[in-house]
Order: structure tokens, then sequence, then C-alpha cells
């Protein structure tokens, strides 16, 4: 009985849909609209999220960076307090390594930006990473051909460089860069490794436009008494034990080779990606809300749009309503009749939403280089909006319709 009752309810308002096909297209375009806006809005983020969250996982959870300025997401940095601090030193990192208990691997790295060339191509800002040799063991280098540093030719600082994927794409569009010689901020090195691609990642934490390099040779190109090389010593937990451990750790081993006294301030700062994800947390939180808001206020359009609509249709066809009641039709098929109507509606301008997001977000693949995809999700949340917001506008049109006498209904021309 229900079968037939929402078959027929359906048959019906299709072909009030099809017969006003003007007024069935304008009313869908608001919701198509209205869904468009917010799942593309939540497909972005998604993405977002997940390319950040990505970027931030390959620094590992049980990995301390020790540097000169905190990481801090909060309205207001004291930045005063920290400018006069110390950059780490690379004698900080020998000390360490000889006194430290709770850590499995300690790697120093500099990185900033310098032109690189091969013969007549070269490429403006790449990155250059000088290393210490157990760099390595803290982030795990994928190669695609070639090989890593020895530890003689990390501490002998050999002319030798490994090199990311966009990189040997620039320099090399034609050959195979293995042995070749690049010029980095004027010193020559030798490729003898090439990293895996990685794709965009939006905190700049990819190797794909990095040339990475001895620590002991980048001594030529970058300065490490310089704040703009970065200087930062990564620290890695052994397995059992907690990154609030090995902080303890560092801290009285640190304070210890400052020659810092006991009620001095800590000159130095050690961040954990922690740090990061709960930044990132607040600021994903807000994004999230701004989507539902731009989104909802086209989606309340959309569904003003609907009812109107339908309190038109109901007032079209109230001599048919008649008629239908006269014969016997009861109140829940009239009610179901117009309820079919819109949420058929609604759903269609979702369906179309939802295309269209998927038609953006494919093109944008071709143009950013960054996973951008429509999820399941994304698509169940895109439907069930638009078939709630079809309930809810077409319900009381729809109840208005089913209420009515037959009698009246017939009278009314």
């Amino acid at each position: 009985m229900l079968f037939i009752l929402f078959k027929e309810s359906v048959l019906f308002a299709w072909q009030s849909l099809t017969g006003n096909k003007l007024r069935s297209f304008l009313s869908l375009l608001g919701i198509t609209i209205g869904i468009f806006a917010i799942i593309l809005v939540f497909t972005i983020v998604d993405s977002l999220e997940n390319n950040i969250r990505g970027s931030i996982q390959s620094l590992g959870n049980n990995v301390v960076y020790i540097q000169k300025w905190p990481w801090s997401f909060g309205p207001e940095y004291p930045w005063w307090k920290y400018i006069n601090r110390p950059t780490p030193q690379y004698y900080e990192l020998d000390e360490l390594q000889k006194k430290a208990k709770t850590t499995q691997a300690i790697a120093y790295r500099l990185g900033a930006r310098r032109t690189i060339k091969y013969k007549s191509n070269s490429i403006q800002n790449a990155v250059i990473a000088g290393i210490s040799h157990d760099f390595y063991k803290i982030k795990n280098f994928d190669l695609t051909s070639g090989r890593y540093f020895t530890q003689n030719e990390t501490e002998g600082g050999y002319h030798l460089a490994l090199i990311g994927a966009k990189i040997a794409e620039g320099l090399f569009p034609n050959e195979d860069p293995l042995g070749k010689e690049i010029k980095i901020a004027g010193q020559k090195a030798t490729v003898i490794g090439i990293l895996k691609k990685e794709g965009e990642s939006l905190l700049g934490f990819s190797f794909d436009y990095q040339v990475i390099t001895p620590f002991n040779f980048s001594r030529y190109i970058l300065d490490p008494r310089s704040e703009r090389a970065d200087p930062t010593i990564y620290v890695k937990a052994r397995p059992a034990v907690s990154n609030a451990e090995m902080m303890d750790e560092l801290t009285g081993l640190l304070r210890g080779i400052r020659r810092l006294k006991p009620m001095a301030e800590p000159n130095f700062a050690l961040n954990e990606t922690s740090l990061l994800s709960q930044g990132f947390d607040a600021l994903f939180d807000v994004i999230g809300t701004a989507g539902w808001i731009i989104g909802g206020f086209s989606i309340l359009v959309g569904g003003f749009g609907i009812a109107n609509i339908m309190f038109v249709s109901v007032r079209e066809r109230t001599n048919l309503i008649g008629i239908q009641k006269s014969l016997g039709a009861k109140n829940i098929f009239i009610l179901f009749q117009f309820l079919s109507e819109s949420v058929m509606l609604s759903a269609i301008g979702g369906f179309f939403g939802l295309l269209l997001t998927w038609i953006i977000t494919s093109l944008g693949k071709g143009v950013i280089d960054m996973d951008i995809s429509l999820t399941g999700t994304n698509i169940v949340l895109g439907l069930t909006i638009s078939v709630l917001i079809g309930i809810i506008s077409g319900f009381i049109p729809a109840y208005s319709a089913s209420q009515l006498d037959p009698v009246e209904a017939i009278r009314t021309n």
C-alpha cells in the first residue's frame, strides 16, 4: 500500500515538474547554487586539511624541534621576548648526542633559498638544505634512483646533492640527473640521488623543490650563524619514551650547554607537531563555520524559492485536488503528492550542485598540484541537505493542500 502511494505521488510530482519546466528550473537553481557553495567549501577545506595533516604527520609525532622561536597560534605573539635568543649551533648537536639518553636520533639542518643551475637551465628560490648525517633517521628519504650520503661524505663536506622531483624536472627535462654537476649559488655539486615526488605541501615541507646537501658542504652556501638559514636541531625520541620525558631531559641538557642560571628563562624553544595540529584544528573550525554560513544563506534563499513555488502550485491545482478528494483520494496521498514534488525538486537541485562541484574540483586538479576530490561523505551530506530542505520547504504547502475541503476546492476557478 505504501509503495503504491509513494509511486503514485512520485509520478504526479514528476508530471508537475516537467509540465512547468521554466518554473522548475528557476526553483532548483537556488538549491543548486546553495549546495554547490557549501559542498565546494567543505571539499576545499577537507583537501586543505588532509594536505596539512599529511605534512604534519610526515614530520613525525615523536620528533621535537630545537629552535629560536616557539610555535604559537595565539592572537598576540610576544616576539620581543625571543628576539635576542641565540640560534641552535652545530656544537650543541655534538653535546646532545654525547649526553642524551632518551633520544633515538639527533640531527642538524640549515635551509635557505638559492638559485641552482645546470647548463642553460636554472631554478630560482630553490630550497637548499644542509643536513647532518643522521637526518635520514628522522625524516625518511624515498629515492626513485641513486643513494644517500655516506658518513664520510657528510662529515667531509663532499660536494654532493640529492634533488627533489620538481628540481629534476626543471633542470633535466631530457636527461638523467644522476652523476651530473649542478651549481648551487656558484658552488658545484654532483647529483647522487633523486627524491620521490611528494606533491604540493601547504606548509612547505615537500622535498619536491629542495636540494639536500651535506652540512659541511652547505657552509659554503649558507651561514649557520644567520637566522635566515633557520638552523634547527631535530630530536627523535626512543620508541618507549614520550615526548614529555625527552623534552624534560633536553631542557636540562640545553640549560647546561648554554650555561643558564637556575632562575633564568630558557633561551631556546622546544617545538612539537602537536602545537601545529592544535593551531590548525582551531583554524579549520572557523573555516568550516564560515562554509556553513555562506552555503546556509544560499540554501535558505533556495528553500524559500521552493516553498513559494509550491504555494503557487497548490493554488493552481486546487480544483484538481478537489476532484481527487471527491474520487476518494486520502489526505495522506495529497500530502505525499506535493511533498514528493518539493523533495524531488530539491534533490535534483542538489544533484546538479554536486555535479558542478565535481566539475570545478576536477578542473582544479590540473591547475594546482594538490589532491582536491569530492568525497563520498560530502556527496551524502549534499544530498541529505537537499532532501531535508525539500521536506522543510514543501511541508506547509503540502499540508495546506491535504486539508482543503473538496467541495470548496472544486468550486475554485
